[in-house]
Order: structure tokens, then C-alpha cells, then sequence
């Protein structure tokens, strides 16, 4: 072989892995570059998409803002139906035809009603019972009697108004839905809603909310009442019993009628409670919403108690003053001395002692002679709102309304200290 050619040879390997070495260093350089610019663009695409999310928000923001109302807002009843067990549904659209804005199911509204014959304006709160909507609000109410054991009492004011008075086509004054007794749209945990009576409306806002939504979470639906004349929304209730496999629904009558037929009418005899949850069921491990008279109420969530249920999973509606008053006596301790609170009326310049026999600071005015402006008288409408001067109070139960600051709502509130309130 030429000795030139041998010379050469080393230098052409030289050359060839110079020239391999340059190419591979271009290509690690495009890949860095690559990845570089890739992950700028994700970067910028991240920017963006937040950007994007953040202004849907404010739009929604906007939009909610545009149709939310503060005081009352007209509407126009479009529709009157009786659902039968003296309970009528009322369809209310806004008389001034703008969106109106979502709620949580199982909020309430708040009416301001003008009765014949009173002189002041009647403050009442009624659930919602159906999936929120963008153009009606529909309330279904009960004809509320005299008591059982005053047949000589008057009947409800209220409901008989509604019910003998209010037409399709009359105006009522309404307040925006509120309350804190409605259902987490967002979790996915199972859920159980227990409806007694007409406390059916809240829950049902809530079961149709997760049919009408395509919601996946397994929900039974338990629906008490004492036979079929009390039963309403049945065929409604049948139709969503077919919905799907997620949603259960059980009807149980406490006294059936003769011609009331298990297995078509109803589902159970007797009344909702853990029994017949741990027949249903199979665990505890559920969040639960009630809503009902106060004694099923109080019977349910000491039993879900006892089930080991958390607290946290156990959520109820307040059904009217008789359930703030009892659960304020349940909370009293025989074995302790009974507290007793000086109060301090400063407008009508009178004091008096609370005791745990008294109720709550509504009542105790109310017994010194003293008006304090109320209407649910379960802190849902804000009505007996009361500044408090000074001193510390406690709530029997969760109130429905938002309270101002330095304020009280009265009807729901008991001291824990000598207070000094603006009344």
C-alpha cells in the first residue's frame, strides 16, 4: 500500500468522526431547541388557558350579577297546581322577564306578602322544589290547619292565603334564594335525601337536580308520609324510579289506607329510620339530608348518631320554630345549673333574666311585652335581625340568612353572657 495512502487513511476516520460528532451535536442542539420551544409553548398555552378560565369566570361572575337581586323583585304566578294532600305547587316567573339566577337545590325563597286584614307585611320562607331553572321558580306549599289539639286555633296565615287567595297572574314581592341547607353539587359521594311531609320540597330540588344533570352518584331517595292521600308527586316520583341505576327511591307509609297497595303505592310500612337504612343500605357510609316535621327530624339524626355517622355527613333543615325551641331544651343539662343571663333591652329601657326555660332572645322581648319585627322565626328570613350593643350569644341552630356584623338574628339566638340589644 502507497504510504500516502496509509498517511491519509487516519486523517479521513479524523475527519468522518469530526464530521459525525458535528452532526450529532445538531441534532442534540435542534432536540434541546425543540424541547425548549415546546415547552415554552406549553407554557404559553398554560398562560393562556388559565387567561381563558379566569375570564369565564369573571363572565359568569358578571352574569350572575346581572340577574341576582338584593331586596324583593316582582313575580308574576304563571301557574297554579294542586298536588294534592293540601299541598299546591305555584310556578313563579319574573315580571320583569330577565334571567333569573341559579340556586343550590334546596334553598328556600323568601316572600313578603301583603294579607287582607294585617297590617304589617308577612314575612314566610318556602323551600324551592325543583332543579334550578334560568326562566321560573316553582314553590310547593301545605294548607296548614289548626292544630291538633287547638281545633279552636286559627289556621295558618300564610299557606291560606297561598292557597285560597293567590291567583295565576298576581305579583308577589320575593326575595333571592338563600339558605345553607342544600346539596353539594360537586362531591361525588353516595348520598341519601329523606323527605317527610311536604319537608319533601327541599329534597326533591335536590334529586331532581341530580337526575336532570346526568349526576352518576348513587342517591336514594327516602319519602315519608302516612298513607296515598298524603302522597304527592307520585307519578313524577315513579318516573324517576326509572331514571337509572344510581337512583333509588323509597316510599314508606306510616298508616296505609285500605286501598293502598305495598309494592305499587308504597315500598315500606312504618317510618324512616336507621331499621329500615340498614334493610336499604348497604353501609353508612353516606352524607344524609332531612328535612321534615320536628320530631322525625330529631328521632332521624339521633339515630344516624348512634349508626356512627359523622356529624359532618348529617344535614337538616330547620322546619319551623318548633324545632329551634326543642332542640334548645334537648341541649340543656339536667344534671347542671340552669344558666341564667341578664338582658338589657336599650330602646325600650327594660332589662329581664334569660333562663334555658325561656327560649330564645324573640321570645324572651316578646314575654317583656317588647316588638321585635320577625317572620320564620327559624332564622332563614333575616327579618328579627337586632343589633347587639354588647355581650355574646349562641345560635340553637344554624341560621338561614346572612348576618351583618354586630348584629343577631333574635328568633334563633339564646346569650351565653349578660348582652345589651338594640330593641
Amino acid at each position: 500500500m502507497p504510504e500516502t495512502l496509509t498517511l491519509a487513511l487516519p486523517w479521513m476516520g479524523l475527519t468522518i468522526i469530526g464530521l459525525a460528532a458535528v452532526q450529532l451535536g445538531t441534532f442534540v442542539y435542534s432536540s434541546i431547541d425543540k424541547i425548549i420551544r415546546e415547552r415554552q409553548y406549553h407554557r404559553l398555552a398554560q398562560t393562556e388557558w388559565e387567561k381563558q378560565i379566569e375570564k369565564a369566570a369573571a363572565s359568569k361572575q358578571q352574569d350572575e350579577g346581572k340577574t341576582a337581586w338584593n331586596g324583593t323583585r316582582k313575580f308574576q304566578v304563571a301557574d297554579k297546581v294542586n298536588e294534592g294532600g293540601s299541598i299546591t305547587s305555584f310556578y313563579l316567573e319574573p315580571h320583569d322577564r330577565q334571567p333569573l339566577p341559579s340556586f343550590q337545590p334546596g334553598q328556600y325563597l323568601t316572600f313578603k306578602l301583603r294579607i287582607p286584614g294585617q297590617e304589617k307585611t308577612t314575612i314566610r320562607c318556602y323551600s324551592l322544589s325543583d332543579s334550578p331553572r334560568s326562566d321560573r321558580y316553582r314553590v310547593s306549599i301545605k294548607r296548614v290547619g289548626p292544630p291538633r289539639d287547638k281545633p279552636e286555633a286559627p289556621p295558618g296565615l300564610s299557606s291560606n292565603f297561598f292557597h285560597d287567595t293567590v291567583a295565576s297572574g298576581d305579583i308577589l314581592d320575593v326575595n333571592a334564594p338563600s339558605g345553607h341547607f342544600f346539596l353539594d353539587t360537586e362531591s361525588e359521594r353516595p348520598v341519601v335525601l329523606v323527605g317527610g311531609g311536604v319537608g319533601l320540597t327541599p329534597v326533591l330540588s335536590m334529586l331532581n337536580s341530580i337526575v336532570e344533570t346526568g349526576a352518576k352518584r348513587e342517591t336514594h331517595f327516602f319519602y315519608g308520609v302516612r298513607n296515598g292521600q298524603e302522597h304527592i308527586m307520585r307519578d313524577h316520583l315513579k318516573v324517576l324510579r326509572q331514571h337509572g341505576p344510581n337512583i333509588h327511591v323509597q316510599v314508606v307509609y306510616s298508616s296505609p289506607d285500605e286501598d293502598n297497595q305495598a309494592g305499587q303505592d308504597y315500598d315500606h310500612t312504618g317510618h324512616i329510620g336507621v331499621d329500615l337504612f340498614k334493610e336499604v343500605l348497604p353501609s353508612n357510609n353516606y352524607e344524609f339530608y332531612i328535612c321534615g316535621p320536628p320530631p322525625m327530624m330529631q328521632a332521624v339524626t339521633q339515630q344516624l348518631a348512634d349508626w356512627g355517622v359523622p356529624e359532618q355527613d348529617i344535614h337538616f333543615e330547620a322546619f319551623g320554630p318548633a324545632t329551634v325551641k326543642k332542640k334548645q331544651k334537648s341541649e340543656a343539662h339536667t344534671d347542671e345549673p340552669k344558666q341564667e343571663f341578664t338582658v338589657r333591652f336599650k330602646k325600650a329601657g327594660k332589662e329581664a333574666t334569660w333562663t334555658e326555660d325561656t327560649g330564645s332572645l324573640l321570645d324572651l322581648a316578646e314575654a317583656c311585652g317588647i316588638t321585635i319585627e320577625s317572620g320564620c322565626r327559624a332564622g332563614n328570613c333575616g327579618t328579627c335581625a337586632t343589633a347587639l350593643r354588647s355581650g355574646r350569644i349562641r345560635y340553637l341552630s344554624e341560621p338561614g340568612a346572612e348576618e351583618e356584623t354586630g348584629s343577631c338574628f333574635t328568633c334563633v339566638a339564646v346569650p351565653t353572657e349578660a348582652v345589651e340589644l338594640d330593641a
